[in-house]
């Protein structure tokens, strides 16, 4: 099974602590503009969730290049 790039962290980590990832950051910006545009019809958070990973993605890839 292959893993996720996450990007790493999205903010300095001091010693053993965890945190959000870059693209967990990335995912919840892009929810949050999807939130701020708004929609004539609500979808799904399921669905909203995955088109936000899904920009995310994206991000992650072409900063990679």
């Amino acid at each position: 099974m292959s893993t996720k790039d996450d990007g790493g962290p999205a903010f300095p980590v001091i010693g053993e602590a965890g945190g959000m990832s870059l693209r967990d950051y990335f995912a919840a910006k892009a929810m949050q503009g999807f939130a701020a545009a708004g929609a004539d019809e609500c979808p799904s958070a399921e669905d909203l969730a995955h088109d936000a990973y899904t920009l995310a993605d994206a991000m992650l890839r072409e900063r990679a290049k």
